[in-house]
């Protein structure tokens, strides 16, 4: 049996409602709106009636802020749900499971929600169209039925085999065009005919887990491809550019560097000669890659310790612009993934973002893009939860406006962490070490990422990159943190990554050259995913360590104490080649060397446009200059928006964002 009820604040405390009504007012110019009301509704199953009597004023509602009914009374206003989309995580759903199952001590139910919205008002059809365009991002929902279903129990179909992609050995240039285009690859014609010759020698077809897999460990957002491009030629029209670029050239010919000149080099260059000058000395160095680490001394109960010291940022400008909440909230659990997986502990936060101006009329919105109104307050409500609820305190909150985030927003998150040097141990892996799967059970969400945030995007990309944007479940990464500051845990781990872009085929075929790894094993949100999504999906709040076989049981139970699953999902292996097996075959099997090439070589010849002239005219009189500098969006306060964000949380910091005997 499926039971349902509709929560929605009491009147005078329905914020969420009054500020929607007056931005459909204002914003969509939809004046025959005269009311909105908001529900949240549950649909539960697999729970007795008594148990689910007793959630309802516990779990589903706050009694003193909520009104609770069993059908929804709205007379003649137009009412329509939202729900996620399927594979899409839910976590008001989730914490509700996990709520009923603390209290019943037995199996967690199945709870479905959605948020149903009742308008008031003589509305036309546009204007309800207009509306649901306005609440409904086709990106990670859509419109739900009104009616109550027999059953939440999905039913998925159970795929076999993945598929050999017969033919791909033979395909000429045009042929392997059109195959970029049908299975929508971010891999370039020569990436993909580099590919091709490798399967030649290999003499066998690839399969599609293979073709996906290389794809995403290839993407610019994994390898870079942007800045590992070589130069070949610059032709400058700025003298100072110039001069700048042979200042470049000449420190390279110090350090006798004979690598291909390009954007990574230059951005690396003054680091490589600071060190060569012996001026980095406190820079820890290791073949784990996962934030900027420096030695330093702490004074731990008066007596002098070695801590290490990192600090990570991290943009998801793709992710946020076509998914506020979710890609905002994956930006910081990224950002602190990093130095989370380098076995330290995330402190504090800031977050500094760019958009263009939100007080713009919806109508002026780019078509194909969602209005910044929209983007600007979701992911900063996306950023905000995710970093309150895992406890990390965010000082600087800042917003740039400027026209030119119109077409790509900026969002950055960045973390400051710490950790005792005794408690990290890193070592190359070893022929029988074994991988360990911890955290979030893997989903559909995400697959795609790292190759979707590499691509060119166009007016369907709202449409179509649904699955690529994360959803985010702090908690989870909650109790990551708590295992990762346990010494215990942290000294048997010889190597680690997080499940950032890539999913399983780059989090843990990164660890070691040679890996065996069991798709079967990787543990699942629902049933119905096939080999590759089990490879590539980007699902978060997942750690892949290495440990040695000796020390699993005793990691693993570690694991358990936390309420962290953890799994044996690969073995490291002496051959250097990347295996995957899924029902019995073996759907990947890719020489180390190869997928270490990064594809095909990338040239490119450069004319650095002139620096335009950003000086100002000086105004006509001060009152004039200071009236604009008083419109501009940039000098308004921003204290409405900070303080979204706990700075206080977690006693991480001792800095405030607003001073003065108030605060």
């Amino acid at each position: 049996m499926v039971y349902r009820i509709f929560v929605e604040k009491k009147e005078g405390l329905a914020h969420e409602a009054s500020a929607l009504l007056s931005e459909l007012r204002n914003l969509l110019g939809i004046t025959s709106l005269t009311s909105v009301r908001l529900f949240n509704r549950y649909d539960v199953e697999n729970i007795a009636d008594k148990l689910f009597e007793e959630a309802v004023h516990t779990v589903f509602s706050e009694p003193q802020l909520d009104t609770v009914t069993r059908e929804l009374s709205v007379g003649n206003d137009t009412v329509f749900a939202v729900e996620y989309l399927p594979g899409q995580f839910d976590q008001r759903a989730d914490s509700a499971a996990q709520c009923i199952q603390i209290i019943s001590c037995g199996e967690r139910p199945t709870i479905r929600t959605a948020k149903v919205y009742a308008l008031g008002g003589d509305l036309s059809e546009k204007d309800l169209f207009e509306i649901k365009k306005y609440v409904i991002n086709p990106v990670e929902a859509r419109e739900a039925s009104l009616d109550l279903p027999k059953t939440l129990i999905a039913q998925y179909e159970i795929p076999e085999a993945v598929a050999t992609l017969d033919g791909f050995l033979e395909l000429d240039d045009e042929g392997l065009s059109a195959f970029i285009a049908q299975y929508g690859l971010a891999m370039d014609l020569d990436d993909i005919r580099f590919c091709r010759d490798y399967f030649r020698t290999e003499k066998r077809d690839p399969t599609i887990t293979e073709v996906r897999m290389i794809d995403t460990y290839w993407s610019d957002h994994c390898r870079h491809t942007t800045f590992g491009t070589t130069i070949d030629s610059v032709r400058f029209e700025d003298k100072l550019l110039e001069e700048a670029y042979e200042e470049y050239r000449a420190v390279r010919a110090k350090l006798g560097r004979t690598k291909p000149e390009n954007l990574m080099d230059i951005a690396t260059l003054a680091g490589r000669y600071l060190k060569k000058t012996g001026k980095l000395d406190k820079l820890d160095e290791s073949e784990e890659i996962n934030a900027c680490t420096v030695k330093m001394e702490v004074e731990v109960d008066g007596v002098k310790e070695p801590w290490l010291l990192l600090f990570k940022n991290e943009t998801h400008n793709h992710p946020t612009e076509i998914e506020p909440f979710g890609g905002a909230a994956t930006c910081i659990g990224g950002a602190i993934r990093d130095p989370l997986s380098g076995r330290s502990y995330v402190y504090a936060a800031m977050r500094v973002t760019g958009a263009a101006d939100p007080t713009k009329p919806v109508s002026e919105t780019i078509k194909g893009k969602l209005p910044q109104r929209k983007i600007v307050q979701t992911a900063a409500a996306g950023y905000s939860s995710y970093g309150n609820q895992i406890g990390l305190a965010t000082g600087m909150v800042d917003e740039l406006y400027h026209d030119g985030y119109a077409a790509k927003r900026m969002e950055i998150g960045a973390v400051i962490a710490a950790a005792p040097a005794a408690n990290v141990r890193r070592e190359r892996p070893e022929d029988g070490d074994v991988v360990i799967l911890l955290g979030g059970r893997t989903g559909r969400d995400g697959c795609g990422g790292a190759t979707g945030s590499s691509k060119k995007h166009t007016l369907s990309s709202l449409e179509t990159c649904g699955a690529e944007v994360q959803k985010g479940n702090a908690p989870e990464e909650r109790k990551l943190q708590r295992l990762f500051r346990n010494a215990e845990a942290c000294r048997m781990i010889k190597r680690c990554n997080d499940f950032g872009a890539g999913g399983v085929s780059v989090a843990v075929g990164e660890l070691a050259d040679g890996l065996d790894i069991n798709l079967n094993a990787v543990p699942k949100k629902y049933e119905g995913l096939d080999g590759t999504e089990l490879a590539i999906s980007e699902s978060q709040e997942r750690m892949a360590v290495v440990v040695e076989a000796k020390d699993v049981d005793r990691f693993m139970a570690l694991a358990l104490s936390e309420n962290l699953e953890a799994t044996v999902v690969a073995h490291v292996t002496e051959e250097p080649r990347l295996r995957m097996h899924w029902n019995g075959k073996t759907i990947v099997d890719i020489s180390r060397e190869f997928l270490n090439s990064n594809g095909a070589e990338k040239h490119i010849d450069i004319a650095p446009a002139k620096i335009e002239d950003y000086s100002k005219a000086a105004p006509a009189s001060f009152a004039t200059g200071y009236r604009a500098l008083m419109s501009d969006l940039n000098v308004c306060s921003k204290r409405g928006l900070s303080e979204r964000f706990d700075s206080t949380i977690g006693a991480g910091t001792v800095l405030m964002p607003f001073g003065g005997k108030h605060q």
